[in-house]
Formats: structure tokens, C-alpha cells, sequence
């Protein structure tokens, strides 16, 4: 059922967003509510309708040099709308929290944009997806990072939200220079943006300019490093996962990790099937992912607020996705990458947004601020321990399954180092993660009163929670997509 050219979801994404915009510029109606059902709705219908969209293969003009609508794009498409979906439902749940932060001047003045914004970092990431020049990548990628620069510092009465702003707005302009002088210096030996061209051009280069390209792609390596959030890259993450909204911290850790990771794909991919350069390169993905596991799973386990655990935690997964990549010559590393990023997506997004709920009744996102949620709100407390329990690997789980695809990979291209450290830190993940159960059925609570959730919010944990079992038994529905 192809009815749509792929442009078309782009096209409507990008139409929803200056809706949004022009509905906040012109409308004097001082609740800014009915932006954020607007733009569920809208999101909603683009994302059913990116089910009448197929893969396809665009031979020849323009069109075929900056954008790809195979598989793989259309699922990242698919993730992206999902993600922005649930990011705008978190914005409603999160409506209270952000109107105590923002100027004192209407009760929800400049709530509007708050609504509006993810729309436009949405249609970054679809780009993003289907990108298939170092031309078309950059421009996507400052798409969603100027976007990111206002979200993460949108509440300005919070110094804790204005010092995440300034830090991601620095080392994302020192991480875009990297990336640009990387496109620059690659071109110059290929005299190509098209990756394409690139994958050929490097197959006919000298042996003198393996050394040149090694060097081009560890600028884009940095570059790259810093929107996965993979060590030694990920310097900003704890402050800015922190400080920003929580549901910008959401977007940020699902969908510009997911954004991140295809176009890393995307530009791997001439590199690593050019014999002259693979090995260097999977060297190198190897170190990123040895670093990236020890360091996110061992700075994750002393902290107490829940929003740095889960950020050091996001370095910890980009680890794992960077061992499938680490895995490439088992062909099918795409697939690896996608599928655990599905399950992510679905586990990371439920625990922000219990996290939203409880911080809305308790003032806080500490783990002390989860004491006691088994008794206060069952629901929520399940919600929680699932997400958790996925997050940590367990079996039946969305996570579970990500992680033995991921190894089985490694251990199919004999990456022995890869499984040690990573069974070690599978181990050392379930200590952290564990801390918050403990806290919701092991802890007392302070204050014992019943927490409310809204009827949406109830029935997105629930669908939420039946996929990452659903996942976890039956990974077919997202395998096929990927076909």
C-alpha cells in the first residue's frame, strides 16, 4: 500500500510545525493547551500514514544525490514521529512544572513554542533519516541542534536549565566545527559529498591517502561522538539531561541518539567497505564502544537523581550500539542497531515519563522521590519497574532482546573483548537500575496520599508497557520493517 511519496511526510511534519507557529503568533487565548493536541494529532496522523509509504529507490536526478527512502530510512522516520508523539504528550503532562519557570508575565506565556519546536527537531531527524549527502546531512543536523539550543534552555527562571543551554550550545557549536572541517577534509581527497560517490572514490585512492581519510573520518567521528553521546564525547550529557525539561531531556536521549546512530550508518558505510580504510575504522569503534560501556555503567552507579542516572545510562547504550557496529562484518549491523534502538526508544520514554508524573506529585526527580511509589501508585511503580527491568537486560524484555542481538554479533565476528566488558557492564547496569525498584517497594514514603494520572498519560504507560513485552517475545513486526 505505497500511496505516498516519502517527501510527503516530511512535507506535512514541516506544514504541521508552521501551523503550530502561526496558531502561537496570532491566537490571543492565553491557554497554549490546544497547541499540544494539535500537534498530537497532527504527529498521529503523519505517523499512521507513514505506514503507506514503501521503500524506494529513486535512480536517477537531484533527488537521488541528497535523499534516500530505502528501509532503513523509513523506519528512523517512523521512530522519529514516535518519539515526538510521546515527547508532546510528556509537554502536556509537564504543562504545570515548565509554567513556574518561565517569565512572570501571563500564566502561560511562552508556552506555545514549547509545542511547536519539537515539531521542527522532528522534521530535522526525518531528514536526517533519509540524508544521503555530507551536504544534506550537516544542514539536517543544525536543524535539530538549534532547535535543541532553545528547548534545553527554555526555562529561564531555572539557573540549572540556562547552564545546560550554555553547555550544549558550546560543545554543540565545537562538535559542528569538527563535523565541518571532517566534510571538508574529505572532500578534498574524494572531491565528492555524495556518499555514494565517496564509497567509490575511496576504492580507486592510493595507498598514500589511507592516512589523510583515517583523519577525515576521526573529525566526523567527533562530531558524530557528541550527538550519540559515546565517550570521550559525552562530557555534556549529565549537566543537560538534567537541567532541560524533562521531555527535551526525552527527545534528546531517544531522538537524537537514534538520528545520530543512522546517520553514523550512513557515513560508515563507504568507509568500512572500502578494504583501505574498515579496519582502521572498526579499530576505532571498538575503543569508542570499550569506552563508552565502562564509563557510562560506572559513572551511572553512585548517582541519586534519577534524570543522571539515566543520562550516564545513555552513554552506556550508545555503547552497546556501538559493539553492533563494532560488528559490521556480520552484514547485518543496520538491523542490530535499529531494532535495539526500537527497544530503547519504547523503555526510555515510559521512564520519563513516570518520571514527569511522580515529579508533578513529589516536587523532585531524586530516586528518594520514588519511596514508596508501590504503595502510592501501583500503576506507576509497575510502569517504572518494567522500564527498568528492560533498561537493565532482563529476559521477556524489549532490552533483553536488543542486547542478545547485539552480542550475538560480537561473538559471530569473534569481538571477544566487546562481550567480556559488555556481560561486566550488563552487570553492573542491573545495580543502578535496581536502585529504583528497591526505592518504590523497599523505601517508605514521606508523603502516603494517592498519585492522579491523567486518562492519556494512563493509557500511553499501558500501551508502552505491553510493547516492550511484545518486543520482547516477538521482534518480527519491527525485523520485517527493516526488510
Amino acid at each position: 500500500m505505497n500511496f505516498l511519496h516519502p517527501l510527503a511526510l516530511d512535507l506535512a511534519v514541516l506544514a504541521l510545525g508552521l501551523v503550530l507557529l502561526l496558531l502561537e503568533a496570532f491566537n490571543d487565548k492565553e491557554e497554549k493547551s490546544f497547541l499540544g493536541w494539535i500537534g498530537i494529532t497532527g504527529i498521529a496522523v503523519v505517523f499512521v500514514l507513514s505506514f503507506f509509504v514503501g521503500p524506494q529507490q529513486f535512480a536517477t536526478g537531484e533527488l537521488a544525490q541528497f535523499y534516500k527512502a530505502d528501509a532503513l530510512a523509513l523506519f528512523f522516520k517512523r521512530l522519529a514521529l514516535g518519539t515526538t508523539l510521546l515527547v508532546l504528550i510528556m509537554a502536556l503532562e509537564f504543562r504545570p512544572i515548565l509554567s513556574r519557570y518561565l517569565p512572570a508575565i501571563g500564566k502561560n506565556a511562552g508556552l506555545g513554542e514549547f509545542f511547536a519546536l519539537p515539531i521542527f527537531t522532528c522534521l530535522g531527524l526525518m531528514w536526517m533519516a533519509s540524508a544521503a549527502d555530507f551536504v544534506m546531512i550537516f544542514v539536517s543536523l543544525e536543524l535539530v541542534t538549534i532547535s535543541f539550543y532553545v528547548l534545553v534552555s527554555y526555562m529561564r527562571r531555572s539557573g540549572a536549565s540556562l547552564e545546560a543551554g550554555v553547555k550544549y550550545l558550546i560543545l554543540g557549536a565545537l562538535s559542528t566545527g569538527f563535523f565541518v572541517y571532517g566534510i571538508t577534509w574529505i572532500f578534498g581527497i574524494t572531491g565528492q559529498t555524495n556518499l555514494a560517490e565517496v564509497g567509490k572514490a575511496l576504492l580507486k585512492l592510493p595507498l598514500s591517502s589511507e592516512t589523510p581519510v583515517f583523519f577525515g573520518m576521526t573529525l566526523l567521528f567527533v562530531g558524530l561522538g557528541f550527538k550519540i553521546a559515546a565517550a570521550p564525547f559525552q562530557l555534556w550529557v549529565p549537566d543537560v539531561y538534567q537541567g532541560a525539561p524533562t521531555p527535551i531531556t526525552a527527545l534528546l536521549s531517544v531522538g537524537s541518539k537514534a538520528a545520530g546512530f543512522i546517520v553514523l550508518i550512513r557515513v560508515l558505510e563507504p568507509f568500512l567497505n572500502a578494504p583501505a580504510t574498515a579496519d582502521r575504522m572498526l579499530y576505532v569503534l571498538t575503543a569508542l564502544a570499550v569506552l563508552s560501556l565502562i564509563y557510562g555503567n560506572l559513572a551511572a552507579m553512585p548517582q541519586l537523581n534519577l534524570k543522571r542516572l539515566l543520562a550516564y545510562s545513555s552513554i552506556a547504550h550508545a555503547g552497546y550500539l556501538l559493539v553492533a557496529l563494532a560488528s559490521w562484518k556480520t552484514g547485518h549491523a543496520p538491523v542490530t542497531v535499529s531494532f535495539y534502538l526500537a527497544g530503547y526508544f519504547l523503555m526510555t520514554l515510559l521512564a520519563f515519563l513516570v518520571l514527569i508524573v511522580v515529579n508533578k506529585a513529589t516536587g523532585g526527580d531524586s530516586i528518594a522521590h520514588f519511596n514508596g511509589l508501590g504503595q502510592r501508585a501501583p500503576f506507576l511503580a509497575f510502569a517504572m519497574l518494567v522500564a527498568m527491568l528492560s533498561l537493565a537486560g532482563v529476559p521477556f524484555t524489549a532490552g533483553f532482546l536488543g542486547k542478545f542481538f547485539v552480542f550475538a554479533d560480537a561473538i559471530q565476528t569473534g569481538q571477544w573483548l566487546l562481550v567480556g566488558v559488555g556481560l561486566v557492564t550488563v552487570a553492573a547496569g542491573f545495580y543502578y537500575y535496581l536502585k529504583v525498584v528497591r526505592a518504590m517497594y523497599w523505601n517508605v514514603a514521606k508523603n502516603t496520599d494517592p498519585i492522579t494520572i491523567s486518562g492519556l498519560t494512563q493509557a500511553t504507560i499501558g500501551v508502552l508497557i505491553a510493547l516492550i513485552f511484545l518486543l520482547g517475545v516477538w521482534p518480527q513486526p519491527i525485523l520485517q520493517m527493516l526488510k
